[in-house]
């Protein structure tokens, strides 16, 4: 069934549930879902509603428009969304291959629904990756001297392919600002820790040498701050000391594909809210 799912973020207050579903009652629509958080120490509310599409009489800018009109007064921060548009997602990777092969392959099983036009990497290592899946593959190589027009580079092929979620599937590069910024809430990393404990390079040496119990990782939307933007996912495993750098980093595969792929399902199933620098994500139970 195809769906219109409506994203909704304000400042807490009386009667807002029933203020909104009342508005689309009176429009006609079927509210299929509705999921609501309220969070009491910062005030705030947040709803995610699904509507049934074929309720739609209207076009979709009149919808949009419509809603804008009537979210005005109330300050509600909103975006609608419609699932019979299939997202476009770019992967951006370095030469780590365990979280390529994953998206790949749950995108082909159709357990993420999304097309998947292109790859883009600062190394050839993964070429073969794409050839085999038929993916238009770009080797764009990256110095701290060529980092800008680099990223230039990348930005044209995004916009060109009309991209609308960047996957980084270990792609080891920092990213600037002016990279970020167009794709603001649509960049997704994945870090091969449970962030805030080992930022960085390095993180599974790093837990070794920290003699840690339980190793982690950590999805979240990138900013230019490394490894400081809003969660969308983690997740832990159990270790003892009998594992090695080499050893945790095994492990530590499982847990990363995981919860990368847990992360963008949730953005493109319009799941995810961001508030600040945190997310509200809601289940897909039902």
């Amino acid at each position: 069934m195809n769906k219109i799912v409506f994203l909704i973020q304000t400042s807490d207050q009386k009667g807002l549930l029933a203020d909104i579903t009342s508005y689309f009652y009176t429009k006609g629509f079927n509210i299929l879902h509705c999921q609501q958080h309220t969070d009491s120490r910062a005030k705030k509310y947040y709803m995610r509603l699904e509507l049934d599409m074929k309720d739609l009489s209207c076009s979709r800018g009149d919808l949009k428009s419509d809603f804008a009109k009537f979210a005005e007064p109330r300050k509600l921060d909103w975006s609608c969304n419609f699932t019979d548009n299939i997202q476009r997602v770019a992967i951006m990777a370095s030469k780590t291959s365990h979280c390529v092969y994953d998206l790949i392959m749950r995108q082909k099983e159709e357990d993420i629904r999304c097309e998947i036009p292109l790859m883009i990497s600062n190394h050839p290592d993964l070429e073969h990756i794409a050839d085999q899946f038929k993916i238009p593959f770009y080797y764009l190589p990256v110095t701290k001297e060529t980092k800008k027009q680099q990223e230039q580079q990348v930005l044209e092929i995004l916009q060109r392919h009309h991209i609308d979620l960047v996957v980084m599937a270990r792609y080891m590069q920092i990213l600037t600002s002016d990279f970020i910024d167009p794709y603001a809430g649509r960049i997704i990393n994945i870090h091969h820790a449970f962030l805030p404990a080992f930022q960085g390079a390095n993180p599974y040496l790093r837990a070794y040498q920290r003699g840690v119990k339980m190793i982690g990782a950590t999805a979240h939307y990138a900013t230019e701050d490394l490894d400081q933007g809003p969660i969308i996912e983690q997740d832990v495993y159990r270790v003892n000391h009998e594992l090695t750098p080499v050893g945790l980093k095994k492990v530590g595969k499982d847990v990363e594909r995981i919860v990368l792929s847990r992360a963008v399902q949730a953005h493109l199933e319009h799941r995810v809210i961001i508030s600040g620098n945190k997310t509200v994500v809601f289940s897909n139970e039902h």
